[in-house]
């Protein structure tokens, strides 16, 4: 059987939906901000209709998806049985999105429809399947509580059997409770106060809803494991309530032909011979089909196709150091941050092809890899990594991440984080594409983690467990995985890891007419598109030095898209590109003709250099070219305590402020190398750069190597070839390490 597709799976939906009540408030589209172009192809009546669940498929369902009645509730409803409800939504779109037609955000919800069963279905168990409902949701089958699950990122299911009446439409109500950033359980980027790098939050059904018939005795789920060292693949048909005489036949197939069929057990690990395998990788996807029968004595009580892909990842040492392979060989892999929202949809994508067209855009920018950040997707997003072939760092996404200032988190829900983790590793693990968990991110929410990593590695010996990317490091796990920005940096060598740049870039880049809001941008703000281009490239070529010099294995960019008010991405919010792919496949291959660069002023990274300074505030008028500044103290730079990747501390500094004062001659430059004049720095936390007593360049935070920055067009007017000119530079630091190291210099831009 060749792997599903989308035209195939289409005409898996033999059964119309039934229509909602329509005497309630009616569903029509919102607007948000921005909204994508897959928006206005939304069907209201068939939303997303391909079969959601592609590594154990069945040919017969129903979807439930569509038009739902719907409203807001409190803690104390009673269950509406037998009512309309108030309005109207649209599943699978959280309730905070333009797609759901309500766009408020209510922390308790309630959901109902009616549905009729297929009179070729009576003989047949019928299971109801949810892709994944935000958080907790309890299900009533005709005015019966079915159960209740807890997990705003995992799929679920019910025989409903029990619960069905003899004939007729049958009731299905949802009630929905999401505490959001008032609880501790996982919710990734989402917070009901949007802003900065946290983002509005996903409530409710986001995922679809479907039925399907099974018999009494039925497979369960697959559980895959391929050994391309021994040339074989582990399969597991569990099927539990399976006789004691029934049988598995498996079936696997290399695209049209069946290779290998066998009979087993179910329940049991096989252990199956594929002759030549071939491999799966980024470069060649290829993924063998799985046909899967359960015989109960000569009759078949089930029937599912499936996949797997024959690859292998693991930690090697390649020269003296720790260093991540793919099929025995390293790889360097290089992946975009990935978060998973969608102006018009959130956390849900508008259409399959959306979500395709995502994937298919991490390809064509040259990635072979992406790190699913904080958010686990549709298994249908899965699919499309491992049919178009992208490497996957799955995220366990965070409880307690960010929120503002002066508000106290609640505690962390240890035990909804932990068995959310085994059931994400579990339900996921059959994915070839996905080849690293990542248990934590920047410290959000951590505890315990090398019992964590432990459990992880444990479930599933077969991938890379990544204790913390971006902090809280205990040297558990895999990988040591730091961040920095903007430009990328690299850990320490470790005896047992091998090393990574978690996240690095952040290069904002505004698109009129693409944005969410008028406010927000990167970690630097570029105004050209061929400067973002430029410094990406730059920043590729570090990644270049890291992997040849220090044995760096992999590296991250923030990021793929911008997201609300971050416009950090390759592409706009509403996925359009906002640089050349072909300019950052280049970079990303580590074929971008980077520039060089001519010092005008020289900084403190291998001859220390002569500044005047203070820590005293000085007057407001102490960056002008006429300040007398002979009170301030003279001495050599760079300033401040011992950060990673600085220059030399020359002077040390541990106040929380020091400005700093130099004059130079920038010799006979003309206007075209005035023009072509950069910062090049080092600081942290906060700088801001002055020439001639005009602004040059600012940024907020910390750095943590060194970086070349553009001047502003006022500053470069205001230099004076041939003459003195005055550098004035102030540093504010909150805490941590500190360091500034200031000099200027001239972009000389390769040869075409």
């Amino acid at each position: 059987m060749k792997l599903p597709k989308i035209a195939s799976l289409l005409l898996l939906i033999n059964v119309p939906l039934l229509a909602s009540h329509r005497n309630a408030l009616a569903w029509s589209m919102k607007r948000a901000p921005i909204m994508t172009r897959w928006a206005s192809q939304v069907d209201p009546q068939r939303p997303l209709p391909e079969y959601p669940r592609p590594q154990l498929v069945r040919s017969e369902w129903l979807n439930l998806n569509g038009i739902w009645e719907y409203q807001s509730g409190a803690a104390n409803d009673a269950v509406p049985v037998g009512q309309k409800l108030s309005s109207e939504i649209l599943v699978p779109f959280p309730v905070e999105s333009a797609l759901s037609g309500v766009m408020e955000h209510h922390d308790r919800l309630w959901y109902r429809r009616t549905f009729t069963v297929p009179a070729t279905w009576q003989s047949k168990h019928l299971m109801l399947n949810f892709g994944a409902v935000d958080y907790e949701a309890e299900v009533f089958v005709n005015g019966k509580s079915v159960g209740v699950h807890q997990g705003g990122y995992l799929p679920f299911s019910y025989d409903i059997t029990p619960f069905l009446n003899p004939t007729g439409p049958q009731e299905l109500i949802v009630r929905v409770f999401d505490p959001t950033d008032s609880g501790g359980q996982p919710r990734g980027k989402q917070t009901t106060h949007p802003g900065g790098i946290m983002y509005t939050p996903t409530t409710g059904i986001w995922q679809t809803v479907w039925l399907e018939p099974v018999s009494p005795a039925s497979i369960q789920n697959l559980k895959i494991v391929p050994d391309i060292d021994q040339s074989r693949v582990r399969i597991t048909v569990n099927a539990p309530d399976a006789t004691p005489n029934a049988q598995a036949v498996l079936k696997i197939i290399d695209g049209a032909s069946v290779i290998r069929t066998l009979r087993a057990k179910p329940n049991t690990e096989l252990l199956i011979p594929i002759r030549k395998p071939k491999l799966w990788s980024p470069d060649s996807p290829f993924l063998y089909g799985l046909d899967v029968t359960l015989m109960q004595g000569r009759a078949a009580s089930d029937h599912v196709s499936s996949y797997f892909g024959m690859r292998k990842i693991s930690i090697a040492e390649q020269n003296g150091v720790k260093k991540m392979f793919l099929n025995n060989h390293f790889v360097f892999e290089i992946g975009p941050l990935d978060q998973g929202f969608w102006p018009d949809g959130i956390y849900t994508q508008p259409t399959e092809a959306a979500l395709v067209s995502d994937i298919q855009a991490m390809k064509t920018l040259g990635f072979n890899m992406v790190r699913k950040h904080i958010k686990v997707e549709p298994a249908r997003w899965y699919y499309w990594t491992d049919r178009l072939g992208l490497l996957v760092w799955q995220d366990m996404p965070s409880p307690n991440s960010y929120l503002p200032g002066g508000v106290t988190p609640p505690p962390i829900d240890k035990a909804a984080f932990e068995t959310q983790l085994q059931n994400v590793i579990q339900t996921h693990w059959n994915s070839p594409s996905i080849i690293m968990w990542d248990i934590y991110n920047e410290g959000q929410g951590q505890y315990d983690t090398p019992r964590l990593v432990s459990m992880a590695k444990t479930l599933d010996p077969s991938r890379l467990v990544n204790e913390a990317s971006g902090g809280g490091y205990t040297g558990a796990g895999d990988v040591a995985d730091i961040h920095s920005y903007p430009p990328p940096a690299c850990p320490r060598p470790s005896a047992t890891q091998a090393l990574a740049c978690g996240e690095y870039g952040g290069i904002g880049f505004f698109v009129k007419g693409h944005t969410w809001t008028d406010a927000g941008g990167g970690y630097v703000t570029l105004n050209d598109k061929k400067d973002v281009e430029d410094l990406y490239g730059e920043f590729a070529n570090q990644l270049k030095s890291f992997r040849d010099k220090q044995g760096m294995s992999a590296a991250v960019y923030t990021q793929i898209t911008d997201v609300e008010n971050e416009l950090n991405g390759l592409m706009t919010y509403d996925r359009v590109f906002k640089v050349d792919p072909a300019a950052i496949s280049l970079a990303n291959h580590f074929q971008y003709p980077i520039p060089t660069y001519r010092e005008i002023i020289p900084t403190s990274e291998k001859t220390s250099q002569t500044w005047k300074y203070t820590t005293m505030r000085p007057a407001d008028n102490w960056n002008q070219p006429n300040f007398d500044d002979t009170a301030w103290q003279q001495a050599p730079g760079g300033f401040g305590t011992d950060p990673p990747n600085h220059g030399i501390v020359g002077t040390p500094w541990t106040t929380s402020d020091i400005w700093l004062r130099r004059t130079f001659n920038p010799g006979n430059l003309n206007a075209e190398q005035i023009s072509r004049l950069v910062i090049r720095d080092y600081h942290d936390e906060d700088i801001e750069v002055y020439i001639n007593g005009v602004h040059a360049y600012s940024s907020r935070g910390f750095i943590s190597s060194y970086e070349y920055k553009p001047l502003s067009q006022e500053a470069q007017r205001s230099i004076i070839p041939n003459r003195q000119n005055e550098l004035a530079v102030h540093c504010h630091q909150t805490s941590g390490g500190q360091y500034i190291d200031v000099g200027l210099s001239e972009r000389i831009p390769p040869k075409q």
